[in-house]
């Protein structure tokens, strides 16, 4: 493939949420963050640093994710926005709309929504009138 250099994962964990623990409210991070256990609530980074989220085949969010690089081969109830990048591993299970600019999925991967393509530039909402 020729785009695997720029959308290769971070290879740093700055924060890691373990198997037996669980997490109730949203969580904004920044740098490297993996998931092995649950959170309830949103995920999103900084708007003006790139991140990397891993969750892991045990690990579960019930609620919306966002981060320009996701690797999923867990359990997501919400929708889901990468701005650069999306993999989603062979056990992933998504019920939620995909928000991509770039997505590799693996057979097995599930996903009960939509996907929603985000081409070169994040799309503009104009106001129109009716």
């Amino acid at each position: 493939m020729f785009f695997k250099k720029s959308n290769r994962v971070q290879n740093s964990i700055d924060t890691l949420i373990g198997a037996d623990t669980r997490v109730e409210g949203d969580i904004h991070f920044s740098g490297g963050l993996r998931v092995d256990g649950q959170i309830k609530g949103n995920v999103t980074e900084p708007v003006d640093q790139a991140s990397t989220l891993i969750l892991s085949e045990h690990g579960s969010i019930e609620g919306s994710v966002t981060a320009s690089k996701i690797v999923i081969n867990g359990k997501v109830i919400g929708n889901v926005k990468a701005a650069q990048f999306i993999e989603l591993q062979a056990k992933a299970s998504i019920k939620g709309d995909v928000h991509y600019k770039s997505l590799e999925m693996h057979t097995g991967a599930v996903i009960e929504g939509k996907l929603v393509y985000l081409g070169e530039h994040l799309p503009v909402l104009e106001d129109v009138g009716h």
